[in-house]
């Protein structure tokens, strides 16, 4: 029989609180809580009872916090990124079975010769094609109507293009998938290979998420260049 399990400490179940939540643990790294008011949020959404422990857990790992800044050094590698903005975009979801990837080894293989848009992404329920929609009848055909599960065509593609640093840089893919859906932006696929951020929207978010975008790129460039 195996022993039971030891019960989280007080100070483990709120550094397990805090890191769940970027936003607070971000804003601790600022020194910008009330540390009061965070304990007693705690305390509700975990059922600890003894705020005097939770606050000084809270205060102690700020102290651990107050040497990083999170958002800082996202912001250092958006400084040197750039946004890119495609139109007639499509996205093909297909059956994940082996045939589907045998099938669309030729068209793959034209597609990128040509310079052309294209990622393939195979998950457990779905093999995903991203596109431009002037391939779509070739990846349709090559895919088989058979194994096709959806099609979406006549979105955009913007990508964010950032220095090799960001796969070292903790937050930052979440960082901006946060700010467009916290706008209200759907996201149809959002997705990241090495310092490419791509994200696809229909035609009817397109500029409003480029906007956020740049705010978050561009407007932080001029701000720290002014």
């Amino acid at each position: 029989m195996d022993p039971p399990k030891e019960k989280p400490t007080v100070a483990e179940m709120t550094r397990k609180y805090i890191d769940r939540h970027p936003s607070i643990r971000d804003c601790i790294s600022k020194d910008l809580v009330n540390f009061s008011s965070l304990a007693r949020l705690i305390m509700k959404d975990t059922g600890v009872k003894h705020e005097e422990a939770v606050l000084a857990a809270s205060r102690r790992y700020a102290a651990k916090l107050s040497k990083t800044d999170f958002e800082g050094a996202i912001m250092n590698v958006f400084l040197e990124s750039r946004l890119e903005l495609k139109t007639r975009i499509s996205i093909v979801v297909a059956k994940n079975e082996w045939v589907v990837l045998r099938n669309l080894e030729e068209i793959v293989k034209r597609i990128l010769t040509e310079k052309s848009t294209m990622q393939v992404m195979q998950s457990t329920n779905g093999i995903t094609v991203v596109s431009e929609d002037k391939h779509l009848p070739s990846i349709t055909k090559a895919i088989g109507q058979d194994y096709i599960i959806s099609i979406r065509q006549n979105l955009a593609e913007i990508t964010v293009r950032s220095p090799a640093r960001i796969e070292d840089t903790p937050g930052a893919f979440a960082y901006l998938t946060s700010m467009l859906s916290e706008q209200g932006i759907n996201l149809l696929e959002a997705m990241s290979c090495y310092t490419d951020t791509i994200f696809l929207v229909t035609r009817d978010d397109m500029m409003r998420a480029f906007d956020i975008l740049s705010a978050c790129i561009e407007d932080r460039a001029v701000s720290n260049n002014g």
